[in-house]
């Protein structure tokens, strides 16, 4: 599984939410070929919130990009309410996570909104800042989180023994 699909696995069951991810939809009865896969589908069954989310390193080619979440996008509308059993009138949210942008920063691709990976680990970061690590530790299962969650807690604290581990100083 790619990293940034397995980082946005691990946040969002860790928010509760029950994960989808490498999803096939579109079922071609001919020939059992499928229409498209989603990367990752989540649903909160508290808030009864649908978000799909597609990755991408980035969107230096702009048109390609467009079609690629394009197609990934309208799969997701037309075949996810069927999948959830829930009412066509549920909003579906759609975002494309992008490690980079390239030099121009876009809002949205291909009918979805374009998140920066930088502004989504800032998100979290910012959320487990708040959550202390030695009375509510990030359970194990999701290793990538946990990680965030020390990093958060230990973030713009230097130790002198830094050069043990690395060979660095600290300054």
């Amino acid at each position: 599984m790619k990293y940034l699909e397995q980082l946005v696995r691990e946040w969002h069951e860790y928010k509760g939410y029950f994960v989808r991810r490498d999803l096939w939809v579109g079922l071609e009865p001919s020939d059992g070929s499928y229409e498209c896969e989603l990367d990752i589908v989540a649903f909160h069954p508290i808030h009864r919130h649908v978000v799909h989310i597609e990755t991408s390193e980035d969107l230096r080619n702009l048109q390609d990009c467009e079609r690629h979440f394009q197609a990934k996008f309208d799969a997701g509308k037309k075949y996810l309410h069927r999948i959830f059993g829930i009412a066509d009138h549920l909003h579906i949210e759609q975002i494309a996570l992008i490690l980079e942008s390239g030099e121009t920063r876009r809002l949205t691709i291909g009918g979805g909104k374009v998140v920066l990976l930088s502004d989504f680990l800032a998100a979290i970061l910012g959320e487990l800042s708040g959550i202390d690590v030695s009375g509510a530790m990030v359970p194990e299962q999701w290793p990538i989180v946990l990680t965030l969650q020390f990093a958060a807690q230990h973030r713009g604290k230097s130790s002198s023994s830094l050069h043990l581990w690395t060979g660095a100083r600290a300054s």
